[in-house]
């Protein structure tokens, strides 16, 4: 077994959390839950499979919620291993990883590796831009930077190498549960970008404390480019884009959907909401700030 602790973040997860804690047995020494006080059977289920389990309030942050565990957690491996509960790691990066992790060059403190997208039982190989992520690093030498949307593990020291072979990121809830669950995110994206411009969030939540992947560095800097374009014109264009130009519309009736949700009616409503914050606001701070408060119940 690796010397590995896996972090897993729950909350009334027990649809995922056997298949979850399951994967990644095969290639951690410890499996940890950092679940916040589900009310299904998450816990008695992680348990029995023989994870670890520790309770946290949800502060509605998922940095604040990791890096608790990071601090809390009796993690006694030398790399740690961020998972959620609805993802897995394919068979072809578990070997990956039995193969190189103990190989690395000392200055390697951190691995990057794809998350490819299973939407409605199909995944998602064409239209989408390639989602490589940090999730493996040595204990003490990174953290989640406290973002309110999009937040990356960041390094502290050393750098990153990316693995070929990929997790999947395999949501079995309903149709009607991932679009509420866009809906509640599309406020908080809503925020990041207003911030861009307006600078409503406190500082901390804005600071990156560390070294984030390339990868990581080069979506950021294309979500700030998108910022800069009109609003609704950008999340038709950004369909337009990935339907056509980069082949989504082979992947059948399912890539549609996702596409369309994901890639338009998503960014649609976060522009929306701008829309409406600025058209009772203005760019007023204060005022965004109390409107956040009284119609969305978000206290910055």
């Amino acid at each position: 077994m690796l010397d590995i602790s896996t972090i897993i973040l729950t909350y009334n997860e027990e649809l995922h959390i056997e298949r979850c804690v399951r994967n990644a047995l095969k290639f951690s020494k410890n499996v940890f839950i950092v679940d916040s006080f589900s009310t299904d059977n998450t816990k008695q289920i992680a348990e029995h499979l023989g994870a670890k389990v520790i309770q946290n309030k949800w502060e509605n942050n998922h940095a604040r919620q990791f890096n608790y565990g990071l601090k809390n957690l009796p993690i006694d491996t030398k790399w740690v291993f961020r998972l959620d509960a609805d993802e897995y790691l394919s068979d072809a990066l578990i070997a990956e990883m039995h193969e190189k992790l103990p190989k690395l060059s000392i200055d390697v403190t951190g691995v990057v590796m794809e998350r490819k997208m299973i939407f409605l039982g199909r995944q998602i190989n064409k239209g989408n831009v390639k989602w490589n992520m940090l999730r493996l690093f040595q204990f003490n030498k990174g953290e989640c930077e406290d973002r309110w949307m999009d937040e990356h593990i960041v390094l502290k020291e050393g750098r990153s190498i990316l693995f070929d072979n990929c997790f999947y990121d395999d949501n079995q809830n309903s149709l009607g549960w991932w679009i509420q669950k866009h809906d509640n995110y599309s406020i908080r994206e809503a925020i990041e970008l207003l911030n861009v411009d307006i600078d409503i969030l406190p500082e901390a939540s804005s600071n990156i404390s560390g070294a984030m992947s390339e990868d990581a560095a080069e979506k950021r800097k294309k979500k700030e480019k998108y910022n800069r374009m009109p609003l609704f014109w950008r999340s038709f264009y950004y369909f337009i884009y990935r339907y056509f130009f980069k082949l989504g519309f082979i992947e059948g009736k399912e890539g549609f959907l996702w596409h369309f949700f994901q890639g338009w009616w998503y960014r649609t409503l976060v522009d929306a909401k701008i829309f409406e914050i600025k058209k009772n606001c203005g760019t007023d701070k204060t005022k965004i700030i109390d409107y956040l408060n009284k119609k969305y119940h978000i206290y910055i």
